[in-house]
């Protein structure tokens, strides 16, 4: 993609001179990122194979609402902080540069016309998240494009797939011992797109929302959070009120 294009002319995306062929993407607010968002990048980065795993934190998220939200630089600098010392993670501002509200389409075409047509990218979501994926923007040029890696959520079920718009008729048992675990994988073939892999990977209780509650009430955060991350939040004093939008 040419450098002066604005979505990628400051990104971590521009500094690769050898482009990935199997990149996981993983996107989110990341407010903050904690060790549930390393360890799901580590469990899918290792269960399909991927070269690398892109974190893009959002700038203006369609689907996200409310004060809490730390700026956008904050956040990708936690971000940058956190996956610092591992070399199968990368971050980009994508998302951050582009001006007004952010789709994952728009993303997602920009990376592929960043990385080509030998890339295979795979856009990693929870399930709670996938379950409201028919109400996305473009959602069926989304599925020709990426393939999709779900993975669990806390009180959410792999079952509710099964009545799920755009995917084929599913073995509702196949997705019973997903929820149990005795089943770890189920792949879902999608004509003329690239597929779903859903994945029974441990869950993780931990949310950001009780990150923050916790900064807030000044109560220990219990190593949820990567220590470069967790200095960084007292440091800055984020966090200490619902209503927090300090601008570092």
């Amino acid at each position: 993609m040419n450098s002066s294009n604005p979505d990628l002319q400051h990104s971590a995306l521009s500094t690769q001179h050898s482009p990935p062929q199997r990149l996981g993407l993983l996107g989110g607010s990341f407010n903050p990122i904690h060790h549930c968002h390393l360890t799901i990048a580590h469990h899918v980065h290792e269960h399909m194979q991927l070269s690398r795993v892109l974190f893009i934190p959002t700038g203006d998220p369609p689907h996200k609402r409310g004060d809490s939200l730390a700026p956008a630089n904050v956040r990708y600098e936690m971000v940058r902080l956190a996956i610092a010392d591992s070399p199968l993670f990368m971050v980009s501002d994508i998302e951050i540069q582009r001006k007004g509200k952010s789709y994952s389409i728009d993303t997602v075409r920009a990376l592929q016309h960043h990385y080509g047509p030998s890339a295979n990218l795979f856009f990693i979501i929870g399930l709670d998240a996938f379950l409201d994926f028919p109400t996305w923007r473009t959602p069926h040029e989304l599925l020709t494009i990426c393939h999709f890696v779900v993975v669990p959520r806390p009180e959410r079920s792999f079952q509710a797939l099964v009545e799920m718009p755009l995917l084929p008729s599913l073995n509702p048992l196949a997705l019973a011992r997903l929820d149990t675990g005795a089943q770890n994988r189920l792949d879902i073939a999608i004509p003329s797109c690239p597929g779903i892999t859903c994945l029974a990977i441990p869950p993780c209780s931990t949310s950001a929302s009780e990150i923050r509650q916790r900064v807030r009430s000044g109560l220990p955060l219990a190593n949820m959070l990567p220590p470069p991350v967790e200095s960084y939040i007292l440091r800055h004093s984020l966090y200490q009120e619902e209503s927090d939008r300090t601008h570092i």
